[in-house]
């Protein structure tokens, strides 16, 4: 039996919160980003491929969660919720 990440549940806490909607890149940096060099959950979550930084015309740049976000999520029983209204 393996012993669970313990980056998993804050991992699991921003990859949901990205799958909800792509949101601005300075947004999940000032939400997400560290000093401590021990949690370093943004960096970790880019290095398993769960999010991504891309483009966005007129926006900058946005993170999203990848598919296998979306799997890995989903692997824990938990989807993102979709946008309210």
């Amino acid at each position: 039996m393996t012993t669970p990440d313990p980056l998993d549940p804050l991992l699991l806490d921003l990859v949901e919160w990205v799958a909800r909607r792509p949101r601005p890149y300075g947004e999940v940096i000032d939400a997400w980003r560290t000093s401590c060099p021990r949690l370093t959950v943004w960096e970790e979550a880019v290095d398993r491929g769960l999010v991504v930084r891309k483009p966005a015309p007129g926006q900058g740049a946005v993170v999203a969660v990848t598919e296998l976000g979306r799997r890995w999520i989903e692997g824990y029983g938990r989807g993102a919720s979709p946008p309210p209204g």
